[in-house]
């Protein structure tokens, strides 16, 4: 259903006013590549990434608006620059999971660019073909564009003081990650793993007969501290008490039920005695038993998520196939309005064709055979083509931050994975064709969906489609050219935790599509293990857990990583207590909501940023001055960061709200 003709933007379609300048672009380059590289980092350490258009909008505001800048100029700056989160996470969920695989030892830049890059630009121009009727229809809320485009207008009358929470948050965000940083300036130790003694008694109650095992273990067990992260707590700021709680609860199970229990049986425990201490024995018990369960439990939890939401999924791919039907008409008859005009639908096909060619050439240094190449490609184009309009028709409804982007990823992997095993294509090249098939599939859908977010906005605010368009395109390119570096920084830096896929940055959707690439393909996957963590999902469901994906990946991140989630969560849950006892009305409670969310993804792209930063130094062999003469780091100071955290995240939204003093967020 499209939407009436009364629809009216902002800046009317007569309106001629500064849009595609360049100072536009620029800012929203630099926005793509710092928030790619923020978001990089969130998703290897968290798992998930925190969508850029709010904070892309507050600052490209702040930024143009010295040098007077049009609302339509921010607009485009805007949508450049958030789209590097949206690469971002198709990035970060496929490309690690080379190195995890085994099939990479170091990152490849020059191919692990390409898939970005053509995965990205085709994300661009598939969701242009059905742009016109997803933004134009009124049945779809479009949630997050609606409130970001209120945002935008508000800041037009009351100045651009909410971009002054980003840059605060950034920078306290950058300092804690500093103090605890173990290039050099080490004040702050990030996390306590503290192991005790339940005693012999309790050993020898479990049944431990071996007097080895006794003397080595004594029943111990380890608790470890939440991490002092301000990123983490900020993510958990975002996504709220109950998801916060939900991720924690996956990491109780994981490390606080499953591990004792295999430690403590003794077939299990002879196995690891080979390992000098306690923390290294559960490490290995983390990475050959917990992580495959939690794959297992993953691997349902993404297609219970798409079958939750199978209705609109359905809807979506009717409505698509109808919408691409239609595009080929050609809109110089029928759209002669700036605010209607797109990219021609003639240069789109041309793009998306040009842009296969090499993609198979691609998958045949992948493969080493033509055939095998040109029917992963076949299946990439298809799969990307529909994901894309999916995506886009799924944000629609319930927006970009809740865009199922590892379910649509690994429906691919597994149909590409059968694919190569029945064209005989095994081993690592297998295993690198289904990688690469579904990193371009992820980065599509990725960029899809943050697009269409973006392009209702600009539909709402007047802005014009086709170069809107190519500012997305010239986002796409820039954050694509970059984003292996800080990948393969964070990598390199992190070697001694075993870098991407170890305990420093766990990165778990990548280790889910490495396990279901190399199982199916390669024929290693512990299938009594993932089975086992698949049924743990069912039941789950069965007793209906509201996010059996959640958990799942709360039991894959480290038990410290999804603690200090939980307590970004318990600060929200506080966060409206207090407000609650001022009564706000639905301004108020929108004020305060935007104002945290603000300071969240301050805090996230601040320590992101740092960290990306010191592995850089840590690479180059630059060492940063020790702090005040302190070695270690005193891991009890981790409390003063939490308590400065909490009244940041608190006593800042909640003023904002009772004052009105959040100038762009009043809506």
């Amino acid at each position: 259903m499209a939407e009436s003709n009364d629809h009216k933007p902002y800046v009317s379609a007569n309106t001629d006013m500064r849009e595609l300048s360049f100072k536009a672009v620029f800012l929203g380059v630099i926005l793509a590549i710092v928030l790619g590289a923020a978001n990089a980092y969130l998703g290897l350490v968290a798992g998930m990434t925190v969508a850029a258009t709010f904070p892309a909008a507050v600052i490209a505001m702040a930024g143009l608006r010295p040098f007077k800048g049009t609302i339509l100029e921010e607009n485009i700056a805007r949508t450049t620059g958030a789209v590097g989160e949206a690469l971002a996470a198709g990035a970060i969920f496929t490309i690690p999971a080379f190195l995890i695989a085994g099939v990479w030892t170091e990152f490849d830049y020059v191919k692990s660019t390409l898939l970005m890059l053509i995965g990205g630009v085709l994300g661009v121009f598939f969701i242009i073909i059905v742009r016109r009727t997803l933004v134009e229809d009124a049945t779809l809320p479009f949630p997050e564009s609606q409130a970001c485009s209120e945002i935008v207008k508000a800041g037009q009358k009351a100045g651009s003081g909410g971009a002054k929470y980003v840059f605060l948050a950034m920078g306290l965000g950058g300092l804690i990650e500093l103090l605890k940083n173990s290039n050099g300036v080490l004040l702050v130790k990030p996390y306590i793993k503290h192991v005790f003694s339940l005693g012999d008694s309790v050993v020898r109650f479990v049944g431990i007969k071996k007097e080895e095992i006794a003397q080595a273990f004594t029943g111990r067990m380890m608790i470890e501290s939440p991490a002092a992260s301000a990123a983490l707590t900020g993510v958990g700021y975002i996504i709220g008490p109950k998801y916060a709680s939900i991720t924690f609860s996956g990491g109780v199970f994981g490390w606080l039920f499953l591990m004792p229990i295999v430690l403590f049986m003794s077939n299990a425990m002879s196995q690891y005695t080979e390992f000098a201490s306690w923390t290294d024995i559960s490490s290995s018990v983390y990475d050959g038993i917990v992580k495959p369960i939690a794959v297992g439990a993953m691997l349902v939890g993404a297609f219970w998520t798409l079958y939750k939401m199978r209705s609109n999924l359905i809807a979506g791919i009717k409505r698509s196939v109808a919408d691409m039907k239609k595009s080929g008409v050609s809109e110089d008859t029928e759209a002669t309005q700036r605010t209607d005009k797109d990219i021609s639908f003639g240069t789109v096909l041309i793009v998306i064709g040009a842009l296969i060619i090499p993609l198979i050439f691609i998958y045949k240094a992948f493969t080493g055979g033509f055939g095998s190449a040109v029917i992963a490609a076949i299946v990439m184009a298809f799969a990307g083509l529909l994901f894309a309009a999916v995506a886009g028709y799924l944000v629609g409804i319930i927006g970009s931050s809740s865009n199922p982007i590892s379910g649509l990823t690994l429906t691919t992997l597994l149909i590409a994975a059968v694919l190569m095993v029945i064209l005989g294509v095994k081993g690592d090249p297998g295993v690198a064709a289904v990688l690469g098939v579904a990193a371009v599939v992820c980065c599509v859908a990725g960029v899809a969906g943050d697009m269409i977010q973006d392009w209702k906005v600009g539909h709402i605010l007047g802005g014009t489609p086709w170069r809107m368009e190519i500012g997305g395109m010239i986002g796409v390119v820039f954050a694509a050219l970059t984003l292996v570096i800080p990948l393969a920084l964070l990598h390199n830096a992190n070697l001694e935790t075993g870098g991407i896929g170890g305990e420093v940055l766990p990165a778990p959707q990548a280790g889910l599509m490495a396990m279901m690439a190399k199982g199916i393909v390669g024929g290693q996957m512990a299938w009594p293990l993932v089975i086992a963590g698949m049924l743990f999902a069912v039941a789950l469901i069965l007793i209906g857990s509201p996010s059996p994906m959640l958990i799942a990946v709360g039991m894959y991140l480290p038990l410290h990583s999804t603690a200090c989630i939980f307590i970004g969560g318990v600060i929200k849950f506080f966060a409206d207590k207090v407000a609650a006892k001022s009564k706000p009305d639905e301004n108020q409670k929108s004020i305060l909501d935007n104002t945290g969310l603000l300071i969240a993804s301050g805090l996230v792209a601040g320590e992101a940023l740092t960290g990306v930063l010191t592995a850089g130094l840590k690479a180059a062999n630059i060492e940063l001055p020790k702090l005040l003469g302190l070695g270690k780091g005193n891991p009890w100071l981790g409390i003063v960061v939490f308590a400065v955290l909490a009244y940041v995240l608190i006593y800042y939204p909640v003023k904002a709200m009772r004052e009105g003093e959040a100038e762009i967020l009043k809506q």
